[in-house]
């Protein structure tokens, strides 16, 4: 791939590096394993497994960024969302975008294997791989269930946190897992219906462009429902209070409502790119509620 010489530099070679990081992807994993971090606990987290724990999984999420920036440089230079990225515009050199996503990762081993636990590292690796390699290599071009199987790597965070803190995996933060396992697809699915021409273009089997928007549409609204429901778990095995419930019930319902209209209007793409900008706020909502009522409900 050839640097395009209008735009070769254009940012500073830092803002490059720092945009392979996708940080605000990374800032919202960091944030879902720290949630899982202090729900492991009744009290104040120890700081070295917060701070070393929270670095190690940071680095982590980067280098997986890193090396999906790398991996999906060629697709990413024909869609116009992603064009835009360092590679594609060649501000980076590949090899030297792959170096980086390496030393991000082994920097982030390095810290968690010997500041934090073992198991923690592995479970921290075995993300990285499912995310960077498994999903963005063969689950993302070979299914349109991609974003289903791709979803275990994604929603691991919460258990990463408790990993750290504890040793081991707290039932907490199991249930932490199954809520962004179960937002992963109608998150996803929202953007692939808005930007379905342009993963038709490049070949990518999402489901709109397998199936349909109508389809994929019925399959938001199918797993926003059963998100809605898990969403109530944690009031109901006490893990949780009143507050946490009166957010969960009132963004679900919010959810919900989106995408009951976005499965009566699958061809509305603004309505689409709606949903998908209110899930992720539905999840930072939802777990910063769970934080808050960890330690304010009594």
């Amino acid at each position: 791939m050839k640097p395009n010489p209008l735009c070769l530099h254009r940012l500073p070679r830092w803002k490059a590096y720092f945009a392979l990081c996708k940080p605000k992807v990374v800032a919202m994993i960091v944030f879902t394993a720290v949630v899982g971090m202090f729900l492991s606990v009744p009290g104040m987290v120890p700081w070295p497994p917060l701070l070393f724990g929270t670095l190690g999984i940071a680095l982590a999420a980067a280098s997986a960024a890193a090396f999906n920036h790398y991996l999906d440089r060629h697709v990413d230079a024909e869609m116009n969302r992603t064009r835009q990225r360092p590679l594609p515009q060649g501000e980076l050199p590949p090899h030297k975008v792959l170096i980086f996503a390496s030393v991000l990762g082994i920097a982030s081993m390095v810290i968690l294997a010997g500041w934090v636990n073992g198991l923690t590292a592995v479970l921290t690796f075995l993300s990285l791989i499912g995310y960077a390699v498994i999903y963005t290599v063969y689950l993302k071009r070979a299914t349109p269930q991609n974003i289903v199987i791709g979803g275990v790597a994604g929603a691991a965070p919460p258990i990463l946190g408790s990993c750290a803190v504890l040793g081991t995996v707290h039932p907490y933060s199991v249930l932490l897992f199954l809520i962004i396992f179960l937002w992963t697809p109608p998150h996803f699915w929202a953007l692939a219906i808005a930007k379905r021409n342009e993963y038709a273009k490049v070949d990518i089997p999402m489901l709109p462009v397998t199936h349909g928007v109508e389809f994929t549409g019925l399959q938001v609204f199918l797993y926003t429902i059963l998100l809605f429901v898990i969403s109530l778990i944690p009031y109901l095995t006490r893990m949780s209070g009143l507050l946490y419930l009166g957010v969960a019930v009132g963004l679900g319902g919010l959810f919900l409502y989106l995408a009951w209209q976005l499965r009566c209007r699958p061809q509305d793409t603004r309505l689409a790119m709606r949903t998908f900008a209110y899930s992720i706020f539905y999840l930072a909502g939802l777990f910063t509620a769970l934080l808050l009522d960890h330690y304010f409900r009594y």
